[in-house]
């Protein structure tokens, strides 16, 4: 008997190695892995690059605290202000730690200007995280139900539709920020349109609110730019990551510009083991590699080749909605509840997930191949036809 938790649902299997897109599971049996632990294993598995820094750093120090300088912490900060063009890094641990700070930032913000009661602005279908302030902000119910009351302060609209986020706020003088993922993960893999988010920078210039972008998971090169945002040509003044910025290490990073930034003092937030020497080592690495191994361009060109693959093996077959993404984040969507299609995937040596009960999601290795690409064509769309006929 397992004395762990019962919070999640695992597939019969377990992995004792791996080596770029490839796992290898106890029994010796390999895997293409379309996942990369839910957009988390940037470089794959085993990199060569992330095992010595990983191991050089061990070898040195692995933690001091906050209360001391951290060059590694430094250096990944700069580096991340560079090619984010932001102002401020705070480290944190995980997404939803990154998000918690976003949210505090933008409370302690409007408090600064005079607003009692701020209000933040949310999606419908967003998902920010399980603490319960993100959980709060989350737009699903189904991840909320029991743990009520929730956090107020939060005004839900439809994602990537400005009409209804103008009605919504007509009027209020609480608003004080509005946050949203530029590429909903959790959510189905929804795409935002350019133009929206270029309207909504302008609204929140309009009214200086911060415009604060969750790039969890659509962040650090999964969308063939190095954030989401970067695609509709604007700067927000708050950003949050995690996922994909250690390859596995975790670490989360809540970053500010513009109208944010100086928002936070000593003894505003803080975190025990946010952006400790280890995983700020595996964070650079990470940033190192996706830059000199040319890896944005991989996954935009592996995202299309993977798109393109799909819509020519599916085109035609009934109960296939849409096949939609960005870079090496896509979703096929199913006119029917597809769960099932996760356990005869993993039977074929394959790895992928389904997100919002209809949309097979995947989120390769930032590495992988049009080699695996081609491979995960072959494997996978066979596999959703056979789904459909039988369903």
């Amino acid at each position: 008997m397992s004395h762990l938790m019962n919070t999640y649902g695992r597939l019969p299997v377990s992995f004792s190695h791996g080596n770029g897109s490839w796992l290898v599971d106890t029994t010796g049996r390999r895997y293409l892995d379309a996942l990369s632990g839910i957009a988390v294993s940037t470089l794959g598995h085993n990199h060569p690059r992330l095992v010595k820094a990983i191991a050089d750093q061990a070898a040195s120090v692995l933690h001091t605290s906050n209360l001391y300088g951290i060059p590694r912490q430094e250096a990944l900060g700069d580096k991340l202000a560079s090619v984010a063009a932001m102002d401020e890094v705070f480290f944190c641990n995980s997404g939803c730690e990154a998000n918690e700070a976003a949210i505090k930032l933008a409370r302690l913000y409007g408090h600064k200007r005079g607003v009692a009661k701020p209000a933040i602005i949310v999606m419908e279908q967003a998902f920010h995280g399980r603490t319960l302030a993100t959980l709060s902000a989350t737009g699903n119910k189904k991840v909320q139900v029991g743990f009520e009351p929730l956090v107020t302060g939060f005004v839900r609209v439809p994602f990537d539709d400005l009409a209804a986020l103008e009605t919504a706020v007509e009027g209020r003088e609480d608003i004080v920020a509005v946050l949203l993922e530029p590429v909903q993960g959790e959510g189905g893999i929804h795409v935002a349109h350019r133009e929206y988010l270029q309207a909504v920078r302008a609204l929140c210039d309009r009214h200086e609110w911060l415009l604060m972008f969750d790039e969890v998971q659509c962040g650090v090169g999964r969308t063939g730019k190095w954030f989401g945002h970067q695609h509709a040509g604007i700067r927000p003044d708050v950003m949050t990551l995690a996922k994909g910025l250690g390859s596995g290490v975790p670490i989360g990073a809540c970053l500010a510009a513009g109208r944010a930034t100086g928002t936070f003092q000593p003894g505003n937030h803080g975190s025990t083991f946010g952006g400790n020497p280890l995983a700020c080592a595996a964070g650079l690495a990470t940033l190192e590699a996706i830059e000199e191994e040319g890896l944005l361009a991989n996954a935009a060109r592996v995202g299309q080749q993977l798109c393109d693959g799909f819509a020519r093996a599916l085109q035609g077959v009934e109960g296939v909605k849409d096949i939609r993404g960005a870079g090496l984040m896509i979703g096929i969507e199913l006119d029917r509840p597809c769960g099932a299609l996760v356990g005869q995937a993993l039977e074929a040596g394959l790895l992928i997930n389904v997100t919002a009960d209809k949309v097979v999601r995947l989120l390769p290795a930032l590495n992988f191949s049009e080699a695996d690409a081609a491979a995960l064509v072959e494997g996978l769309a066979p596999l959703i036809k056979a789904f459909l006929s039988a369903h």
